[in-house]
């Protein structure tokens, strides 16, 4: 059971109010920035108004067009010197409020007070059409929580999570999007030094766990109502506005947290750094610094260089979601009952709910992997002991599902043993079992099982020619074949390859 921590100690952060000035209008309208920033609207102590650090020479290196488009941008203005001054921060739009947001974060168990250290929330935009999207500049300069950091970002990072964001966009997987990365021409000082750049994210919001946390420490009670009446307005409208509205919130970030950390899982995704600060209250996937995908299935699997224990190991994550969420629902209880021991209740009753959607969403999926559409009580097992087998002979992940759906199993070793071929049979039994006929499975697990990843030397590759050799080439055909991962085209097949190097990936946090 995750446990849930009792604290009503309060002690409020006066922030100072860092009010704009000399703010740059641009042709907002040309270009098709519609701001409004409903969040500065909130008690000040949440955030601190502070404008981008102009940049020397911005360049921009890639801009995702699809999406420009989605959010009602003018392509075509974002790409000239005003929409390029935006993405870097040098101009500010029409109606933008630029801010950085306070949140606080259990880092690695460890709680501490953070913050935007090196990011600025321009505002929302509001498309014609559709629900308002936070637009912020990564890497755009220090902040009042910059805790020592230079609050710049360099250029390899941000492509980064360019390339990630937007794979897992393709997987169908909820998550932040990436609109531009601009390279600033100034260097960062990190082990060595490092071209600039500012990455223009997009997300449903930016409100985590960790913002709860924060005003749950260092706010006031009224000032937590506020923060919770708003998140239900932005991203829960259906939610009945009555005296259990609370409880609706909490049972409603564990239902898309359950669901979301069942996508990882069934795509292979480790997020590497899975602190309350970055785990949003949207339901979308957030930070793209230590993560990569799994190669050979193994649930004790790290990347980060800096996750020594293995805390945000693959296998651990469904346990860290679950510990996460005991974080959200401490951090309401005064909202959840005016009696302390009324209001744990309800927020064990509630958390203790989370394992038991988790393991439905994981089991639909997998199911589905194997083309499997009704239920029966011997799936689960059927599953755990395929995953068993790859674990036990090392086997690649992705490209295992992929081969049992095209029934390519020659050039895999698991796929000789007689263990598999028992197992074969019993999974071969169940098919016959259901009414659906096997063109239909093989239809549901080509929907299921990706035809390729961001493989981690396929990044590196792409990488290293963009810093290294501003050869963005490289980069551009990684991002054509992961737009589709479902296609199982020709073209996808010579990224499906495994890397023959010896040397376990490492990933940074890129900060």
């Amino acid at each position: 059971m995750f446990m849930i921590f009792v604290s009503y100690k309060r002690k409020k952060i006066i922030q100072k109010d860092n009010r704009r000035k000399g703010e740059i209008m641009t042709k907002s309208k040309e270009t098709g920035w519609n701001f409004d920033n409903s969040y500065a609207r909130l008690p000040k102590s949440l955030f601190s108004s502070i404008n981008p650090t102009p940049v020397r020479s911005p360049k921009l290196i890639i801009l995702n067009q699809q999406l420009a488009n989605s959010l009602g941008l003018n392509v075509q203005a974002l790409q000239s010197e005003d929409g390029i001054a935006v993405l870097a921060g040098n101009q500010i739009p029409k109606d933008a409020f630029p801010l950085a947001q306070a949140y606080a974060g259990h880092q690695f168990g460890h709680f501490n007070m953070l913050g935007d250290g090196r990011a600025v929330l321009l505002g929302e935009q509001v498309p014609p059409k559709g629900e308002r999207i936070d637009i912020q500049l990564k890497g755009s300069g220090r902040t009042p929580y910059s805790r020592g950091g230079d609050g710049r970002a360099a250029l390899g990072p941000m492509l980064r999570e360019y390339i990630i964001s937007e794979a897992m966009h393709a997987l169908g997987i909820p998550t932040t999007r990436s609109l531009a990365v601009v390279k600033t021409g100034e260097s960062v000082i990190r082990e060595t030094e490092l071209p600039g750049a500012i990455l223009t994210r997009v997300a449903a919001s930016h409100l985590r766990v960790g913002t709860f946390q924060y005003v749950a420490k260092w706010g006031t009670v009224e000032e937590l109502r506020i923060l919770a009446d708003y998140t239900l307005k932005r991203h829960f409208p259906d939610v009945e506005p009555d005296e259990s509205r609370y409880l609706s919130l909490l049972k409603e970030v564990i239902k898309r947290q359950a669901e979301l950390i069942a996508r990882w899982q069934l795509v292979g995704f480790i997020h590497g750094v899975m602190n309350t600060d970055n785990m949003t209250i949207s339901g979308e996937t957030i930070d793209y610094g230590p993560c990569a995908f799994m190669d050979a299935y193994d649930p004790a699997t790290v990347f980060s260089s800096i996750d020594i224990q293995g805390r945000y190991a693959y296998g651990n994550q469904p346990n860290i979601g679950g510990w996460n969420l005991a974080r959200f629902a401490e951090s309401l209880l005064p909202l959840l009952h005016d009696y302390q021991e009324e209001a744990v209740e309800l927020a064990r009753e509630a958390i203790s709910s989370y394992p038991a959607l988790y393991n439905l969403n994981w089991l639909t999926g997998m199911r589905a992997k194997l083309g499997i559409f009704n239920e029966e009580q011997q799936d689960q097992s059927l599953i755990e002991d395929l995953l068993s087998m790859m674990n036990k002979y090392r086997v690649d992940y992705t490209n295992t599902f992929r081969a049992l759906t095209f029934d390519t199993t020659g050039d895999n070793t698991l796929f000789g043993t007689d263990e598999f071929k028992q197992w074969d049979e019993l999974w071969q039994a169940r098919l016959g079992r259901q009414e659906e006929s096997k063109a239909s499975s093989h239809q549901l697990m080509r929907n299921s099982n990706p035809a390729l990843i961001p493989r981690n030397h396929r990044v590196e590759e792409a990488l290293e020619a963009a810093v290294g050799q501003g050869d963005y080439s490289v980069m551009e055909r990684l991002l054509d074949v992961l737009s589709n991962p479902y296609a199982h085209s020709n073209v996808q097949a010579e990224y499906t390859t495994l890397t023959e190097s010896t040397t376990p990936y490492r990933t940074f946090c890129g900060t």
